[in-house]
């Protein structure tokens, strides 16, 4: 087991055995946003921080360093890896924009302006409403040059190019998503988590169902794909805003779907959730069934798709903090 999580005001490394897992803690004096790692080098990972661009590590976590300070990155909403080259990062941000390392980090270049884009004019984060950021970057496993991008607040774009030209959103396709999943097993479908309700395409974006049976909560945060598994999916979900993030107010819940069933609401299987929980943030592992969980309360495991979860003895403050981002590597 090898994951990095931007959860309890750091960056925790976790590594070992679930049972008797190992820990690194870092970068406590930074506001976290993201996290990005690569399977084929579990030991390298990137975090995007708010006010001070972004952080590399290449010893599993033990240290990280500042990585493209030459370029004007300083406020980072999201990462992504290529699934083709390890070398090649993208990072977005706020405002609005998408740039690209093709050296693992040292050198960024932005992309072509999503501020180009006819419905940018729209676009605004309703807590910062002169602001907008990229939240998401998903890149389609079987096509590295297509990618996915979420703005929060106003469209979910795409790129069949890598960035040099975008395609601006869809009718059908949600305003306000959070997180999205691919599948290497399952091409050009895109799972979607939004503020806006919960969606899913089959032809790499063009169109968008909306399937909600069962699905009690409209305000949709973090979904994954079973890594063995391409008909089913996990997602956390609240009411609303306040109900997902806001510690004093949280009340949020996990679903499961598997191919065109309902959803399902999965309670009491030892990751907490309900009443006093801010959402969780969800992460594949690598074995069949297995997903990990981070919120304000811990980091969680299941091997059977979240049927049951057990709590990972890492060092943890009694700071209650929202979790902000969760990458599985081993």
């Amino acid at each position: 087991m090898h994951l990095y999580a931007a959860v309890n005001s750091a960056v925790l490394s976790v590594f070992g055995s679930p049972d008797d897992p190992r820990t690194h803690r870092r970068l406590d004096d930074h506001r976290i946003e993201c996290v990005a790692a690569d399977r084929r080098e579990p030991g390298r990972a990137f975090c995007g921080t708010f006010d001070d661009g972004v952080f590399r590590t290449t010893d599993g976590g033990e240290t990280w360093r500042s990585v493209g300070e030459d370029t004007v990155l300083e406020s980072v909403t999201s990462l992504a890896l290529s699934p083709a080259d390890p070398d090649v990062v993208y990072a977005g941000t706020e405002p609005s924009a998408v740039f690209r390392s093709a050296d693992g980090g040292e050198t960024w270049t932005e992309l072509a302006p999503l501020s180009d884009l006819d419905s940018a004019d729209t676009w605004a984060f309703p807590p910062r409403p002169h602001t907008h950021h990229v939240r998401w970057i998903e890149l389609d496993p079987a096509d590295p040059d297509r990618l996915f991008v979420a703005v929060e607040a106003g469209a979910l774009v795409r790129s069949f190019d890598g960035g040099e030209t975008w395609q601006d959103r869809v009718p059908s396709s949600k305003r306000d998503t959070h997180s999205m999943a691919t599948h290497p097993d399952r091409p050009g479908h895109v799972w979607a988590a939004a503020g806006d309700g919960y969606a899913e395409s089959d032809d790499g974006g063009e169109t968008w169902t909306t399937p909600t049976e069962g699905l009690g909560h409209g305000y949709c945060w973090s979904v994954v794909a079973d890594p063995k598994d391409p008909e089913a999916v996990l997602m956390s979900a609240a009411n609303s805003a306040m109900r997902a993030h806001s510690v004093e107010t949280a009340e949020s819940f996990l679903y499961r779907r598997r191919g065109d069933e309902p959803w399902e609401r999965l309670d009491e299987t030892g990751l907490p959730t309900g009443a006093g929980v801010t959402r969780a943030v969800l992460a594949s592992g690598r074995k069949a069934g297995e997903c990990y969980a981070a919120n304000d309360r811990g980091l969680y495991r299941t091997v059977e798709f979240g049927d049951s979860w057990n709590r990972l003895d890492v060092p943890w403050s009694g700071e209650r903090q929202t979790a902000s981002g969760l990458a599985v590597v081993a």
